[in-house]
């Protein structure tokens, strides 16, 4: 039908299902890019890693372990300088504090804004 369509979410289940493509944002920047199956299957910038390590598995017996960010989410309206998410990131670089990471392939048709990659 030629159809696209935007769906904005919170619920990672719900993106999972319904969406081909998947854009992880984290204070008004991309984070990463990546086919939803994809990017379920191997998330690579940090803050996606936390995202989905916080979905819920409906199978007690199975664990997974949870990663919890230090700190508060910075303001939007003043962001820190270089990555915004080096202040709660567990693998923040001197790099991180001062150069915004760009938006770059790293797997075909899987984009990270990362200085780890």
């Amino acid at each position: 039908m030629g159809l696209t369509y935007l769906f904005i979410s919170h619920d990672l289940s719900m993106v999972e299902v319904i969406c081909g493509r998947v854009a992880v944002m984290y204070l008004g920047k991309v984070v990463e890019v990546a086919e939803a199956e994809e990017l379920f299957e191997s998330p690579l910038h940090p803050y996606t890693q936390a995202l989905f390590s916080a979905i819920p598995i409906p199978d007690p017996k199975t664990k997974r372990k949870r990663i919890t960010l230090p700190g508060e989410p910075p303001s939007p309206a003043n962001p820190p300088a270089g990555c915004r998410f080096h202040q709660r990131c567990p693998h923040v670089m001197d790099v991180c504090r001062s150069e915004e990471p760009k938006l770059e392939e790293v797997k075909p048709k899987h984009f990270v804004a990362c200085h780890l990659y």
